[in-house]
């Protein structure tokens, strides 16, 4: 995903009148607001002598979980409420299916370098291989990238970034961050989103020109993805007790899942040696066994 800020001038800002110029300032000053009240007030270590608070509070990992709700907030109620996600579900109801995953094929095929760069990193070479293949068929029989037969030819898609690269040679995620715009971004994996920039290479053809290309390929990038879980957020958001807390366990759940490439690491299960299992096998609901069939004996299966 490309990250391509532009910053208007102050010239610009001068011209910046009406609604959008007010909105911006508006934003501005809630920013600036929040910030104060909330860079003092961060989240409040629980008493040591309550186990379970401590525990709670180490796995959530979220030293400034006030600031960090703050921005969760602004993103939720102003930047999604009143701009992405209406603009989202226009996207998913104007654009028929395949056009919508014609827009995601293509931004996927621009991505390759990165995911290749980080494939090779991380000693993948089974996959960077995949990489490769894929964006060589669906740039030339995929149309430039609009289409992925390559699936079809047994070539999936995987995602790779620098962020995982990090994981994968030992760094840790760090405390929990949020951020209006990037949503969660730990600091292991916003230094990998700095560095991804640096193995695209789109960042130096644009480099200091004045294109709406960059700017546009965050934005589709972006509604695109948000149309994709319209469905699953507002589920999350209707069932969810604490939906900030539910998406900050779900995006490290996602996170794992993609360092470890979908791989179960057997050694980071929970530990159930403890448990002691006690069954009734008398009586009344009594739970019926059979002895294990000896050594060499057809069980018919």
């Amino acid at each position: 995903m490309a990250a391509h800020i532009e910053h208007s001038s102050p010239a610009d800002d001068t011209r910046a009148t009406g609604t959008h110029g007010g909105f911006a300032r508006g934003m501005a000053l809630a920013l600036v607001a929040g910030l104060a009240f909330t860079l003092g007030a961060c989240a409040t270590r629980p008493d040591p002598g309550d186990a379970a608070a401590v525990a709670a509070y180490e796995e959530a990992n979220d030293p400034v979980e006030p600031l960090n709700r703050y921005f969760f907030a602004v993103n939720d109620q102003l930047i999604d409420g009143l701009v992405l996600k209406p603009a989202a579900q226009g996207y998913d109801t104007v654009l028929p299916g395949f056009a919508k995953d014609s827009v995601r094929h293509f931004l996927d095929n621009l991505r390759t370098p990165v995911i290749l760069v980080n494939d090779v990193l991380q000693g993948e070479w089974d996959r960077a291989g995949t990489t490769i293949t894929r964006f060589g068929i669906n740039t030339t029989v995929g149309v430039g990238g609009l289409l992925d037969p390559a699936t079809g030819m047994g070539y999936e898609r995987h995602g790779e970034d620098f962020g995982q690269t990090l994981a994968v040679w030992g760094t840790g995620e760090g405390p929990y961050l949020f951020l209006p715009l990037l949503g969660p971004a730990p600091p292991r994996d916003l230094a990998g989103f700095a560095v991804d920039q640096a193995f695209d290479p789109l960042t130096y053809i644009y480099w200091n020109r004045d294109s709406w290309v960059p700017t546009t390929r965050f934005v589709v990038n972006g509604l695109d993805l948000r149309a994709r879980n319209l469905d699953t957020l507002d589920e999350i958001e209707r069932t969810s007790v604490d939906y900030y807390a539910a998406l900050r366990s779900l995006y490290r759940q996602s996170r794992n899942n993609e360092i470890a490439n979908g791989e179960i690491d057997p050694n980071k299960l929970p530990d159930i040696s403890d448990i002691d299992y006690e069954f009734d096998t008398e009586g009344e609901g009594a739970i019926e066994t059979e002895s294990a069939p000896a050594a060499g004996q057809n069980t018919g299966i």
